[in-house]
């Protein structure tokens, strides 16, 4: 309790104007990847992440890369490394199954991983205070290691391209 008995003013569920801002980031981020026009006569929303999911090789590695900035507000709100994981494994589903050429696409618009990643951001903020330094150290291993195992995955792809063009260039 503060000094001569006087309480602390109450925060909004937000917190601070920065905590606020940085959650709006994020759903902003979430909703300009997963779901920023509605498809005419359906109920379905479409982002860019599908989006830049048809281009290939590199379309799902950068709208993965994108959606890891919701990834970096989580650390800098402080957020439970739990949740930092499951929401970095929401990106690696999304990247993995993404790679997959059309199918891939689909599940975007579907998993919606950005949009699931802003809503655990916002619980976890919400609910949380700020992190330690070692929460912060292992939230960057594990956005490390997930953008390694994105660039590891094109690296394959890339790879077994290469690899199917030159078989049938000697047939």
């Amino acid at each position: 309790m503060p000094p001569h008995g006087h309480k602390k003013p109450a925060q909004s569920a937000a917190g601070t104007p920065e905590r606020q801002y940085l959650l709006e980031l994020a759903d902003l981020l979430a909703k300009v990847l997963d779901t920023a026009v509605k498809i005419p006569g359906t109920s379905l929303y479409l982002g860019l992440d599908p989006l830049l999911g048809l281009i290939p090789g590199i379309g799902d590695a950068i709208a993965n890369l994108i959606g890891a900035i919701i990834l970096g507000l989580a650390t800098r709100l402080g957020v439970p490394r739990i949740v930092v994981a499951r929401m970095s494994l929401n990106l690696l589903i999304n990247g993995a199954v993404g790679a997959v050429p059309i199918v891939g696409d689909l599940f975007s618009v579907w998993f919606r991983s950005h949009a699931r990643n802003a809503v655990l951001l916002r619980q976890a903020a919400l609910e949380t205070e700020r992190g330690t330094r070692w929460d912060w150290l292992y939230v960057i291993g594990i956005v490390g290691g997930t953008v390694l195992v994105l660039l590891l995955a094109i690296a394959s792809v890339v790879w077994l391209v290469v690899a199917l063009w030159a078989v049938v260039a000697q047939l």
